[in-house]
This record gives C-alpha cells, sequence and structure tokens, in this order.
C-alpha cells in the first residue's frame, strides 16, 4: 500500500507538472494564431493511451512517462518532422512568426514552472503558516548525526550561528544551508570557531546516506525492546534515561560514548518513570548496546512538553503570505542553482548524487501528506524551470539561445542548422538521461 501512496503522489505531481509547463507554450502560441497539432501528457511512442482531437489539436495521453510535449506547427521539435519543413511556410506555422513571438511561445514553459512554484509558497505560508524554533533558544546546540559534518570539524553541542557568513535565524534552516555552504561559523563553549567544508563535503555526504547533517538534542526515552533484550524486563516504555554508570545523561546523544566504556558489563541506571527518579541495573551487550528501541521520533509537541524547546507558530494573512512565498521561492531557486554549479565541478563529488526517476520517486512520502505534496511539487517546479532553461538543443534553452541571436544579428539560423543542433541536443538529452538513471541503478545495485 505504501508504495501505491508514493507512486500516486509521483504520478500526480509529475502529471501536473508536464500540463501546466505544456500549456505554458500552448496559451501563446494560440495568441499568436500558431497552430498547435498534438498536446501529449507522456511521450506517445507507437500509440496512444488516450487521444481525441479538438479543432486543429489532438490532445493526449502517451504510454511512456518520461515527459509531455506539444507539437507547433513549423517548428524544428523533438518530433524531427522535416517533410513539414520542406514546404513552403505557412501564416500559421511557428517559423512565419515574428522573433518576439517565437521567443515567447518558448518560454512559456518555464514561465509557468516558476509562476507555479511560486504559487505554491505563497499559498503554503497562507495555509499551513510556519511552525519553527528560533535558532537563539537552541541553548545546548545541536546533534551532528552526519559523520561527513563532524569529520569537518563540528560537534554535537555546538550552536550554528551562520552559514557563509549569513546569520541562521531558526533551526528549520540550518540542514538546508550547510548542505550548500562553504563555511559555518559555531559557537563552543562560550568561543565562536570558523569550520570550513572540504571541497568534496557533498561527496562524503552522500557517502555516508544520512537522514540530515544535524538534529535537535532529545532525551533518551524507551519505545520498547526487541523480543531477545537482556533489558525487556527491566525497562518500561517512556521510561527516560537520565544516568548509567554513574555519569548523567542529558541528550540522547551523550548514551553511546557512555556504553562504549562498559561493554559487556552490568552497570547502575536511573529512568525519570512518572516523574519519579528509579534506580534500575542494567545489562550492556558486547557490541556496547543496550538493545532497546529508543523513542527518536519525537513530534514537537513531545518536545515542547519536555520543556526542551519554545515553539513558535506564525499565521499569516494572504497579502502577508505573497512576500513571504516570494522569498521562499527564491531561496529555493538560489539553492538550486548552487546545486548545479557544484553538480557541473567534478571536484565536489555532487555529479555522483544526481538521480533519475527512481530519485525523484524516493523523495515523496510513503503516507498521503498535502503538505509534502505540495512543497515536493514546488521544488521540482523550479528544477524542471531551470534544466529546461539551459542552452542545450532540444531544450526550451537551446530554442531560445538561438532566438536571441536570431534578435540580435537579425540572421535566422537555417532550418538545416536547427535540424542538426535539434539532433545533437536529443543525444545529449539521452546522455544525461542515461547517466542520472544510471546512478539510480548503481546505487540500488551497489549501495
Amino acid at each position: 500500500m505504501e508504495i501505491v501512496i508514493k507512486l500516486s503522489q509521483f504520478l500526480l505531481s509529475l502529471s501536473l507538472l508536464i500540463v501546466l509547463h505544456e500549456l505554458g507554450h500552448f496559451i501563446p502560441a494560440k495568441i499568436f494564431k500558431t497552430r498547435v497539432e498534438k498536446f501529449y501528457l507522456f511521450f506517445d511512442v507507437k500509440f496512444s493511451l488516450f487521444k481525441k482531437k479538438i479543432g486543429d489539436t489532438v490532445y493526449g495521453i502517451g504510454w511512456l512517462p518520461l515527459g509531455g510535449y506539444v507539437k507547433i506547427s513549423g517548428m524544428i521539435d523533438e518530433s524531427m518532422d522535416s517533410d513539414q519543413m520542406k514546404q513552403e511556410p505557412q501564416p500559421w506555422e511557428f517559423r512565419s512568426k515574428p522573433a518576439w513571438q517565437r521567443l515567447i511561445i518558448m518560454l512559456g514553459g518555464v514561465t509557468v514552472n516558476f509562476i507555479l512554484a511560486f504559487v505554491i509558497y505563497i499559498g503554503m505560508t497562507y495555509y499551513y503558516g510556519e511552525l519553527f524554533i528560533k535558532n537563539e533558544n537552541i541553548k545546548k546546540g545541536v546533534w551532528v548525526v552526519s559523520p561527513a559534518l563532524e569529520k569537518a570539524g563540528v560537534q554535537t553541542g555546538d550552536k550554528i550561528v551562520a552559514v557563509d557568513g549569513k546569520k541562521i535565524e531558526t533551526y528549520n534552516e540550518i540542514n538546508g544551508k550547510l548542505l550548500m555552504g562553504k563555511e559555518v561559523l559555531v559557537e563552543r563553549d562560550g568561543q565562536q570557531k570558523t569550520v570550513r567544508f572540504p571541497v568534496d563535503f557533498i561527496d562524503q555526504i552522500m557517502q555516508n546516506k544520512t537522514q540530515g547533517l544535524v538534529a535537535l538534542r532529545i532525551p533518551f526515552i524507551i519505545a520498547g525492546a526487541p523480543a531477545d533484550s537482556e533489558n525487556a524486563k527491566v525497562f518500561e516504555l517512556k521510561d527516560q534515561v537520565t544516568s548509567i554508570a554513574g555519569q548523567p545523561i542529558e541528550f540522547a546523544d551523550q548514551v553511546q560514548s557512555v556504553l562504549d566504556q562498559h561493554k559487556g558489563e552490568t552497570v547502575a541506571a536511573t529512568v525519570l518513570r512518572n516523574g519519579e527518579n528509579k534506580d534500575l541495573t542494567v545489562k550492556v551487550n558486547e557490541e556496547g548496546k543496550l538493545n532497546m528501541v529508543f523513542a527518536g521520533g519525537l513530534t514537537y509537541a513531545n518536545l515542547e512538553q519536555l520543556g526542551l524547546y519554545e515553539f513558535n507558530k506564525e499565521q499569516y494573512g494572504l497579502l502577508e503570505s505573497i512576500p513571504i512565498g516570494l522569498n521562499k521561492g527564491k531561496e529555493k531557486l538560489v539553492d538550486y542553482g548552487k546545486q548545479l554549479k557544484m553538480i557541473a565541478s567534478p571536484e565536489t563529488g555532487a555529479y555522483k548524487g544526481v538521480g533519475g526517476f527512481k530519485a525523484i520517486f524516493d523523495i515523496f512520502p510513503s503516507f498521503w501528506s498535502w503538505e509534502a505534496f505540495w512543497s515536493i511539487t514546488a521544488v521540482l517546479s523550479i528544477m524542471l524551470g531551470v534544466m529546461n532553461l539551459l542552452p542545450i538543443p532540444a531544450l526550451d534553452g537551446g530554442h531560445v539561445m538561438f532566438l536571441l541571436y536570431e534578435i540580435i544579428t537579425g540572421r535566422k539560423p537555417s532550418d538545416k542548422f536547427m535540424e542538426n543542433a535539434q539532433m545533437v541536443g536529443f543525444f545529449i538529452l539521452i546522455g544525461l538521461l542515461l547517466f542520472a538513471n544510471g546512478n539510480d541503478i548503481y546505487k540500488a545495485i551497489f549501495k
């Protein structure tokens, strides 16, 4: 059932993005009286799952979910319809329209992608508001869960002050900023220290496969026990471990270092149970484990009840949501630009993390969440817009590049040149597609 839910969100998001992107080409084409022969969700190689002709346009759904397209008369595109291009230009064809109109038609798809992302962020801000912890209220620092971040020099208990010179205002932004950052300013034992990340920091993070780089420091609370646990009858559910072997335990991140000192031993422990301290005798196995299930997934409400953190909930009116949503969209756009720059730099190793359809599928949750769905869809919309703007023939950006050349020089590239460029671009895209999805396959088999 979980895979059905993930697949449903994946296909719904993909379909929405494709249809709206192609609608961005379709609408200006119609406004400029340019004939659109096909409007397709997914590719109809050999056959279609559905098609219906209305006016001059065939609307359909293909069987191959690798994208979608609109076929515009008189345009050299992925259809490579060279026979049409050999005929005399007709007034309803793309090639007969002024360059500025053709430019607007080609930019329509990415424009819709960016508008959609910003609208989603505005809508989410208005509907969900914001739940956050002020960074200044995280008094005892963060829990470093990424070995790569720890190796770089950031320690559990450090307070994250700034990343790349920009002050951190809320806990919510720390992981994203660290992931894209080059250096971090931390406060440790009352002193500030700058930690610079290695060039291949992203590569190291991907090798470690941790969920996030830092987490909130939380108590060690018992959530259950395996059937073979030596301590199953000693602990009770919701016990909060406050000391082991005489050493105080305030946070879960302190437990392992204590257990490692007492492998294979029986030690004293204290827990907080129903508001009272209870002394226990527990067994530490040879691997330095209590063999108990730790309650790692505490909710914000749980953490607030424990008095550890103060959460702020902000609700915004529609007008207030607009600048906030626009700023969120801008930040995501800038971050994605940074990601592409890292991917283009081999020394960072970021290219190893490039993924295809499986990678996109995996980011959707296994439970239905509209908040997660819209958040992921907004990010994918920005990615689709940026990728389509790349100056690669066969992408919108390639057509825009040649149209700008035509507008500036007054010379239009020949149809033969455009056909050859389209073919080159097609092979580049196939190569990128094989690389991205090949990465998915490699990681699934060997990692």
